[in-house]
């Protein structure tokens, strides 16, 4: 029969159960001369096509009969490319038309593909590597990527006498990573010797990421790099801030989803001052309402401020003259002119509410308002320390005011806080107690177990907002995502308590007495903390009040 009658549909089908040695099934013998019952009978060593394999007790089993596609892709079977030529089809077979994938494919470079040649990857089936091969190709391909881009950079760089710095050998792979295995087919192609590797160039290194080259063979700095992403980052979130208030009319949902990871230093101010309510949302109207807020906050100040000696405010003043310089920071708050502003805005604030009039702790709620409005006329990096006495005249009025009403707009949230025998923050210490017993019953067995109250620590956390607890860095960043949620100062609070109090799960289980477990919940070791340490946090706790803001019967026993 010739080539031409075996076009027929019978004769395609058994073309495509070609075996990798060339038998066709039925034909009665194989490539080396066996019949089909022989092939069953004989080993590896035996027959000359190698279809079969044995077994560890000697049993024949069948190697797998592919048809006209070659298997599937296996990293862990492709060893090296054993020719560099294809081989040319012993059986004509109609062209197909290219479809756009195999386009794609043909006219791809990859620096991780083995090879294009179906009957190459056929023939790299065949083989199985040991791992220390594949590491040590692995690692000798990374290495001579190394050291070309090494020596790239240093025929790029301007000046004869600078000196070649000398190469870092790249750390060596686990055995358990296989991600590099792929790429052993290409130096055995392009390294055939050691010898050889330096004045063969790799013909799809050019593919693989330059930043991760570098830094798998020892070059670069993961400091910088990370430092590198991060600022790009930030440069990112700003672009979206000044976007989002650019525009006519401020999205404020919008603002507060953007708000929730951390609002970039620059656009804090404007961004406080919206999401706490002072500001509108058009910019058309923000200068006649700054104007208008501010003018009210010194007519006020002109009306009541002279009153602080009378009989009926003056133990009100005097408390606020005291409670003034026990706050932090220090450096900041005892400058006579923060001081005095400080103590405007507070005896101002208590004269107007009268329900609560001044409680110790709202003090503390001053700072983060005033830092942040200050920090845009001032270039120092360290706000804590700064020289508030070369800031204008004017812009501290404006700075006072600003302060005023969003404190104002916060305490609005949580008067309840402060008014007689402070209900508010008895039911959420009460809250907290309950919701720590749900979420870690062995810590708060712990703590019932010693005698120590929730009230004797957490009363602190609620009356102050942790500012207490965590560097005046972290409160700000803390505010941020208060400012976030609704009602953040007050139910939010609550899980961000609850986290606070399960992250130092370790250390309460270790104290066992009552003295050494009030000390360690009153002084914890926050004075490190950063924005990171406080997203795990805000993190935490959201996760909590996902599962039992809204599911009460989570509080009951």
């Amino acid at each position: 029969m010739n080539e031409q009658e075996t076009d027929s549909p019978q004769s395609l089908q058994n073309s495509r159960r070609k075996t990798v040695c060339g038998k066709r099934r039925g034909s009665g013998k194989c490539a080396g001369g066996m019949s089909d019952r022989e092939e069953w009978q004989v080993t590896l060593s035996t027959c000359p096509c190698g279809i079969l394999q044995l077994h560890e007790d000697r049993r024949p089993c069948i190697q797998h009969v592919y048809g006209a596609q070659h298997p599937p892709f296996d990293p862990l079977l492709h060893g090296t490319l054993l020719k560099a030529t294809p081989k040319v089809p012993t059986t004509p077979v109609k062209a197909k038309r290219v479809s756009t994938f195999q386009e794609f494919e043909s006219n791809t470079s990859d620096a991780w593909d083995a090879g294009e040649d179906d009957d190459e990857l056929l023939a790299m089936a065949a083989e199985s590597l040991n791992t220390e091969v594949v590491m040590e190709t692995a690692n000798r391909v990374l290495r001579n990527h190394s050291q070309r881009q090494e020596r790239h950079k240093l025929q790029e760089a301007p000046g004869p006498e600078q000196k070649p710095k000398p190469l870092a050998e790249p750390p060596l792979v686990p055995s358990g990573d296989l991600r590099l295995v792929k790429s052993v087919s290409e130096s055995h192609t392009s390294c055939p010797a050691e010898s050889a590797s330096d004045s063969v160039p790799l013909q799809r290194s050019q593919s693989l990421p330059h930043s991760a080259t570098v830094a798998l063979g020892g070059t670069s700095d993961s400091s910088t790099l990370g430092s590198s992403v991060l600022s790009e980052r930030e440069a990112f979130r700003l672009d979206k801030f000044k976007q989002l208030l650019a525009g006519p009319n401020t999205d404020l949902e919008e603002l507060r989803k953007l708000s929730w990871s951390g609002i970039p230093k620059p656009v804090r101010p404007i961004t406080w001052k919206l999401l706490s309510g002072y500001l509108p949302a058009n910019v058309d109207r923000r200068p006649a309402t700054l104007q208008r807020k501010q003018k009210e906050y010194f007519a006020f100040i002109e009306h009541y401020y002279d009153s602080r000696n009378d009989e009926a405010h003056q133990d009100t003043y005097r408390q606020i003259h005291i409670d003034i310089p026990r706050m932090s920071p220090e450096a900041l708050i005892l400058q006579p002119k923060v001081t005095e502003i400080f103590e405007r805005i507070l005896f101002i604030w208590a004269i107007r509410h009268p329900a609560s009039g001044y409680v110790q702790g709202i003090n503390d709620l001053v700072t983060p308002f005033f830092v942040v409005f200050i920090c845009e006329y001032i270039e120092q990096e360290d706000v804590d320390a700064a020289d508030v006495s070369r800031v204008p005249a004017d812009v501290l009025r404006n700075v006072e005011a600003d302060t005023y009403w969003c404190m104002s707009k916060l305490l609005d949230g949580i008067q309840d806080n402060y008014t007689f025998a402070q209900p508010g923050i008895q039911m959420k210490v009460k809250m907290l107690e309950e919701l720590v017993s749900r979420i870690d019953e062995q810590v708060h067995r712990h703590l019932e177990q010693h005698e120590v109250r929730y009230l004797q620590f957490a009363f602190r956390w609620m009356n102050n907002l942790l500012m207490r607890e965590v560097p005046l860095r972290c409160t700000v960043r803390l505010w941020d995502t208060y400012q976030s949620e609704p009602e953040g100062f007050s139910r939010f609070h609550l899980y961000v308590c609850a986290a606070f109090l399960v992250r130092w799960r370790k250390e309460i289980l270790e104290e066992r007495d009552f003295q050494e477990l009030l000390l360690f919940l009153q002084n914890l070791p926050t004075a490190q903390w950063g924005d990171e340490d406080i997203s795990l946090l805000l993190a935490e706790a959201y996760r909590l009040k996902f599962a039992f803001a809204d599911a009460p019967n989570h509080y009951k026993k």
